[in-house]
């Protein structure tokens, strides 16, 4: 839904489980349409939609896209970003590390991304731009040497030229606007703010643009230009926290070398900090509740000297806080952005609220999706009525963004009066 004259907010459906077409469209019908009624009764409502493999080579047969334009355009629901990280099933198996598979160094993951920029070109309105969000490249420790993560990046690259020459095309032919949106995740081939600048100017702006060049004989000033227009930054907060980086200073660092965000990811991670009150002892043990199986749940330390400690999920990351000098601990597991305090401990809620103040100032980017994907893995007692949940994370941003609102333009009458 619009939230601002180019702003766009909803929540991602990844939090829904069913990976066939037929699963999906259930969970559209049974999810987006109260939640539009509850909190976008009069405007079109906007779906972050997240269609594994299977959907969406089901959604492109048997007319199935067509029916599913015209259900969109009769319920005023429009498709503008795209959740293209999970190939698989995201659901009620193990997925750990294998949430990256297939990665960037495969013809899969690039047919994959393509078949999603096929549907996305045909579902989203004319006076938009879309966005896919996708995996950072691949998963770290699957690449032990420098050499290996080289390869990782060159064979990535190769594969990403592919695409922006299929988006280059769809933006001359179609007048659709697109955008690849690498999202950095803890333990990722590109894990923080500084590593995708580096893999974007050091591989995509070098060898990449050379190669998109010839491809479309361009010349490479222009195939860079290409670059920056059709491969974005997925800033996930939750992940950003988890690096314990400050929003502030990634937004400055992505427009001092000329990079676009192309989605905010509203998201939150648990954290825990050293207390005089309560013992580590407790913490760890309110901890083991969040260490289930589905999920990779990375873990960073931050010691009392700064350093900071990572570990590859989080029963790693509950022995560690033993044998250190601890001072914080984040992990990440997405848990409801609305809630703060969980017993003895606490969510990142903090740096959301502080990349809103941002956007509410400089709008980097016109997608915000919410995407707390962990409902059905959560503890008992932080489960509630899926809808209600999603409505209030929701009112939640919306809430949010119009107190910064409120607070940027009294700040504005005070100066003007001044």
């Amino acid at each position: 839904m619009l939230i601002s004259q180019n702003g766009h907010l909803s929540y991602c459906t990844n939090i829904h489980a069913g990976e066939s077409w037929e699963a999906v469209f259930k969970n559209i019908v049974d999810y987006c349409v109260p939640i539009k009624k509850k909190v976008s009764p009069y405007e079109p409502f906007g779906i972050g939609l997240r269609l594994s493999h299977q959907a969406a080579t089901e959604l492109l047969q048997d007319g199935n896209l067509l029916m599913f334009k015209v259900w969109l355009l009769q319920n005023e629901m429009y498709v503008f970003t795209i959740n293209g990280f999970p190939y698989g099933n995201f659901h009620d198996e193990a997925v750990k590390d294998k949430v990256h598979l297939p990665d960037w160094t495969s013809n899969e993951r690039l047919s994959y991304t393509q078949l999603l920029f096929t549907i996305l070109c045909e579902l989203l309105p004319s006076d938009m731009e879309g966005g896919i969000s996708t995996s950072p490249l691949s998963y770290k420790h699957w690449h032990r040497t420098e050499e290996e993560l080289n390869q990782v990046k060159q064979t990535a690259t190769k594969k990403l030229v592919y695409l922006v020459a299929q988006l280059v095309k769809f933006h001359e032919t179609r007048g659709k606007k697109m955008h690849l949106n690498i999202e950095p995740e803890p333990d990722g081939v590109i894990e923080n703010s500084d590593e995708y600048i580096a893999f974007f100017e050091e591989y995509l702006l070098q060898e990449g643009a050379s190669l998109l060049a010839s491809t479309l004989m361009c010349s490479n000033s222009q195939a860079q230009e290409y670059m920056r227009t059709h491969i974005q930054l997925c800033y996930d907060v939750c992940h950003f926290a988890v690096g314990f980086e400050k929003s502030e200073e990634v937004l400055q660092k992505m427009e001092k070398h000329g990079l676009k965000i192309g989605k905010l990811q509203i998201s939150a991670a648990l954290k825990c900090k050293a207390s005089d009150t309560v013992s580590i002892a407790d913490q760890q043990q309110h901890l083991r509740i969040f260490d289930e199986p589905t999920y990779l749940h990375q873990v960073v330390i931050k010691t009392i000297g700064g350093e900071l400690l990572k570990f590859d999920d989080l029963g790693k990351g509950i022995e560690a806080m033993n044998c250190i000098d601890f001072e914080e601990l984040r992990t990440h597991f997405h848990v409801p952005i609305f809630v703060e305090d969980f017993q003895l401990l606490q969510s990142t809620q903090n740096e959301i609220i502080s990349v809103l103040e941002s956007w509410c100032k400089k709008e980097f980017t016109k997608h915000l999706e919410i995407e707390t994907y962990t409902w059905q893995v959560l503890p008992s007692h932080l489960q509630t009525d899926l809808v209600e949940s999603i409505e209030r994370e929701l009112e939640w941003v919306m809430n949010t963004i119009a107190n910064e609102t409120f607070k940027k333009n009294s700040y504005s009458a005070i100066g003007n009066r001044g």
